[in-house]
């Protein structure tokens, strides 16, 4: 709901938020050093990334509950960043990108890995404690 909620934001309130974390990121510089060129592209496109790892570490683990694997959260995930997008087709000064899909994807699949090494780290130290 998270991830939709913003892509039904309209592109001139989207952009003030992506302004405002702009903003935030300008102060890690000195004052007089210019900002880095495309920071406000970079936080949006790293939003994009960070809402889908955080879905990604949902799906694997509540498919991960159900036994269904690491494949069936990545499809869910990439089906959810194929809406998103599709979404901001009816939203004004929006549009659908390709390019965010792919990042989307990506966000999902680091979720999925995370999530999954990380039980596989648990299960094995819970092994050797046993033992």
């Amino acid at each position: 709901m998270f991830i939709w909620g913003n892509s039904l934001l309209p592109g001139e309130i989207s952009g003030a938020i992506s302004d405002f974390f702009k903003r935030i990121l300008q102060c890690l510089f000195e004052q007089g050093e210019s900002e880095p060129s495309g920071l406000g592209f970079l936080v949006r496109k790293m939003a994009h990334f960070t809402e889908f790892t955080v879905l990604g570490l949902c799906l694997c683990w509540l498919f991960g509950m159900l036994g269904k694997g690491t494949l069936a959260p990545f499809l869910c995930g990439g089906l959810a960043a194929c809406v998103d997008e599709t979404i901001q087709v009816f939203v004004p000064g929006r549009g659908p990108s390709v390019r965010d899909v792919c990042i989307d994807s990506c966000g999902v699949l680091l979720g999925v890995i995370l999530l999954t090494l990380g039980h596989h780290y648990v299960c094995k130290i819970r092994i050797l404690e046993e033992t």
